[in-house]
């Protein structure tokens, strides 16, 4: 198994793709979406443009849809909810789909969006999605975070370097980093895996999500780890379910 990692979507090569694909997001679109499904939610279907949400949304029974948005860290005016791990418990979000718009991680997971096999991963399911990789095994992954508007994140690449670590640790097969920016990710994560939440909290969006609002149960949430067993599956192109 090859694994590359590349910290926003723009760094994600042209041309031929990989077997499978991880995108991440830790603060906090797939960490969301993680627990959306855990909690019953039909499927999220993700989109990089507000108006193309509105209009796929409004095709959908208002009964059984909410619509989520998110820029710059705050709810979209007229959105049901934002993106918060917090908010889509089970009595909003079961039975329902979700048409979700993020600032970063629905960016990430369009440009993989034609992978054969694309999960998504936060810190809460890393166990859940490392044991769906080694169980399919395949040749090559990319991890892919989602930065902060096209710049590099702490928060994601810690996530790549605890999923590469888990990985690396539970395979009985050899497992090959690939790229210096996975090799980081990794090093990152053997720095903060024993104060995960206090890297959060340390990394620019982690303190601009504090700056805002009252988002600190949500950093205690994105810190968790290993707590949720679904592995979030695009099950048609932008589509993501549990599995």
């Amino acid at each position: 198994m090859k694994v590359s990692y590349f910290h926003v979507a723009a760094d994600v090569p042209k041309g031929s793709l990989p077997d499978a694909a991880v995108v991440i997001d830790v603060l906090r679109a797939t960490t969301t979406i993680a627990f959306a499904l855990q909690n019953g939610a039909e499927s999220v279907q993700v989109f990089e443009n507000l108006d193309e949400l509105r209009e796929t949304a409004g095709k959908w029974p208002e009964s059984s849809r909410l619509m989520l948005g998110e820029r710059g860290g705050k709810r979209v005016e007229g959105f049901d909810l934002g993106n918060s791990p917090l908010a889509v418990v089970p009595g909003q979000v079961a039975g329902k789909r979700l048409f979700m718009s993020t600032t970063n991680g629905t960016r990430s997971l369009h440009r993989v969006r034609d992978v054969q096999k694309l999960y998504t991963m936060s810190l809460p399911n890393r166990k859940a999605v490392v044991e769906r990789l080694l169980n399919e095994w395949f040749a090559e992954i990319w991890i892919v975070g989602s930065g902060w508007e096209g710049a590099y994140s702490l928060e994601d690449s810690l996530a790549a370097g605890a999923l590469i670590s888990m990985l690396m640790k539970n395979s009985s097969r050899k497992v090959d980093v690939i790229n210096d920016e996975l090799s980081s990710a990794f090093a990152l994560w053997e720095k903060w895996k024993d104060d995960v939440e206090g890297c959060l909290r340390e990394s620019t969006h982690g303190k601009r999500l504090l700056s805002i609002g009252d988002h600190d149960e949500d950093l205690k949430c994105c810190a968790t780890l290993d707590q949720l067993m679904v592995v979030p599956t695009q099950s048609s192109p932008g589509i993501l379910s549990a599995a």
